[in-house]
């Protein structure tokens, strides 16, 4: 469409640059739905136990393979507006509650999809903004009403809620022993908050390090902390039981000066003292940290060699050059005190461990430090069979971590299987008839939109999605409201009962994103371009003039040439 207009006096009046691509009304939301709705159609496939994997090959050959998806969306260089913006849901999603993403992403897609129907039928977008919102609320009012309170000390109620994250990963068949890693490991460290209610559960506070080789069956939760690091000096203990741990965070070396210093020395004797003064520096360093009876010391700096010496002399093991960020772990798994200056270190400081070793993994020496008392901080290591497997592996406890974290702050949980999407649908219909003028048609749309979250599972699963909705639908009428889709039996079955559990905050994240993420698109009606600024090369306007973005492109084939720079 020209942006060059013709007045009344024949003049044309230019208001867009040169260049400029504008798409307006039913042809610019067309754009946008397809866009969207074709992303909603890449992880429509991934959903559920039945989902299948997508292999991901980036510009560099790297190759990641997974079902989540967040990731999907993160490591695809999505170009269109509209596209990016179902990223966006994907990344809040995953942000806010970890798990769900695909559902929300599938949950947005259908919502247009729907709203496209009624566009065609000339239903204003702002009469369907309207209804989806209205609709949006009631669902999240009878999924509060729905909702089962969970007590957050039955451990075994967490278990299942966990593995009903795994279920759908390429982990599942170990989740029930990685479900109890990740309930024991955030139960660790959680901590009341102030009024002793609630729970809080900082996630930061699991350090989780992966490894390929061995199985995911060897995959162990640690009691403390797992350095990446080896032992500073061979002739140090390579295990000590009952560690006193000292924590410092300045180098065991001596400074130099801050200004450009000169030291004349004429005379061997002079320079002999000199060495040994700074000998008897290092010495009394360590001496330092032996007097108070560490006999482990993990040093966030450098440390030198003598000082190495003398502390493998007086038997103590030392890591030099730990991350900042364990070192806090570490002061919260040990009760050890981050000290900043040797001369401050006293006994109080100390942290303890049952014991500190360092152990090969794989080929890489690592220090565990493991057997904390009561540990704010603890480790997860995670083994596979390949690089792919870990990773993934690593993605799959991301999302069930958080799932455990959201019961814990929140308590209170639903069925999953497509149980409660299918109860909101119904409850929906119902209550659409009620309301008057055109909303209701959207509100309809909203509970089929629904539908699609336990359509996709059937489908999945290689179900006749015709049967399993009339199937599902009828038993939902009938009043069982955790009648859903059981994609490993095939069946449409009481997902309460199969202890298929989700978190209610995912539920309602889900449907919040979605709505809004639909709304939002549902509302633009133009959508103007601008071109990049044109490149010397090539022809104007050349290139695949792409979504407007790639303008004068010249020769350089839009896409391959500089698309890839487009994304942020």
């Amino acid at each position: 469409m020209e942006s060059i207009q013709a007045t009344a006096g024949g003049m044309p009046v230019i208001i867009l640059r040169e260049g400029t691509k504008e798409s307006k009304g039913r042809e610019a939301q067309r754009n946008n739905f397809m866009a969207a709705k074709l992303i909603a159609d890449m992880v429509k496939s991934c959903l559920g136990p039945r989902g299948m994997d997508k292999m991901l090959v980036d510009t560099l050959g790297d190759v990641t393979i997974t079902n989540d998806g967040a990731t999907i969306l993160k490591e695809m260089d999505v170009q269109h507006p509209a596209a990016k913006m179902m990223v966006e849901v994907a990344k809040s999603v995953d942000n806010e509650v970890g798990d769900g993403t695909t559902s929300s992403v599938i949950l947005a897609g259908a919502l247009l999809e729907k709203a496209e129907e009624l566009v065609n039928k000339d239903v204003h977008p702002s009469v369907i903004v309207d209804g989806y919102t209205a609709a949006a609320e009631h669902a999240l009012s009878l999924l509060q009403r729905i909702a089962v309170k969970v007590d957050t000390n039955d451990k075994d109620l967490l278990r299942k809620i966990a593995q009903t994250s795994m279920y759908s990963k390429l982990v599942s068949d170990d989740s029930p022993m990685l479900a109890q890693i990740v309930v024991d490991a955030s139960k660790q460290i959680s901590e009341s908050s102030s009024d002793g209610k609630t729970l809080k559960v900082d996630l930061d506070n699991i350090k989780v390090e992966k490894k390929a080789g061995a199985s995911i069956h060897d995959t162990k939760l640690i009691k403390g902390i797992v350095l990446d690091k080896e032992v500073v000096h061979s002739g140090m203990p390579k295990k000590i039981e009952g560690a006193k741990i000292a924590l410092i965070n300045s180098a065991l070396e001596i400074e130099k000066t801050e200004m450009s210093a000169e030291i004349r020395i004429n005379d061997p004797k002079q320079m002999q003292m000199f060495l040994e003064e700074e000998n008897r520096m290092l010495k009394s360093m360590v001496e330092k940290i032996k007097n108070v009876g560490a006999n482990v010391l993990l040093c966030q700096k450098g440390i030198d060699d003598l000082a190495q010496h003398y502390l493998a002399k007086e038997g103590i093991l030392a890591v030099r050059r730990v991350k900042e960020s364990d070192m806090s772990k570490l002061a919260k798994a040990t009760g050890a005190r981050l000290v900043n200056n040797l001369d401050d270190l006293t006994s109080k400081d100390l942290g303890s461990a049952n014991l500190v070793e360092e152990r090969k993994v794989e080929t890489d020496k690592w220090v565990f430090i493991e057997g904390c008392k009561n540990p704010k901080a603890v480790t997860i290591l995670v083994r596979g069979g390949s690089q792919r497997v870990v990773d993934e592996a690593d993605r799959s406890l991301h999302d069930a971590l958080m799932v455990i974290k959201d019961v814990l702050e929140k308590p209170a949980i639903v069925a999953g299987g497509g149980a409660p999407e299918a109860y909101i649908a119904n409850e929906l219909r119902h209550w659409s008839s009620n309301l008057e003028g055109r909303s209701q048609l959207a509100v309809h749309k909203f509970a089929d939109a629904l539908d699609t979250i336990p359509l996709a599972l059937a489908v999945n699963a290689g179900m006749d999605p015709i049967d399993t909705m009339t199937s599902l639908r009828s038993k939902q009428s009938k009043g069982s409201k955790w009648t859903g889709v059981d994609v490993r039996n095939t069946v449409v079955a009481d997902m309460y009962k199969q202890d298929v559990l989700e978190p209610l905050a995912v539920k309602e994240q889900i449907i919040k994103s979605a709505t809004e993420a639909a709304t939002m698109l549902l509302r633009i009606d133009d959508v103007i371009a601008s071109s990049k600024s044109k490149m010397p090369a090539g022809p104007p306007g050349g290139g695949m003039g792409g979504m407007g973005g790639m303008g004068g492109m010249g020769g350089m084939g839009g896409m391959g040439g500089m698309g890839g720079m487009d994304m942020e």
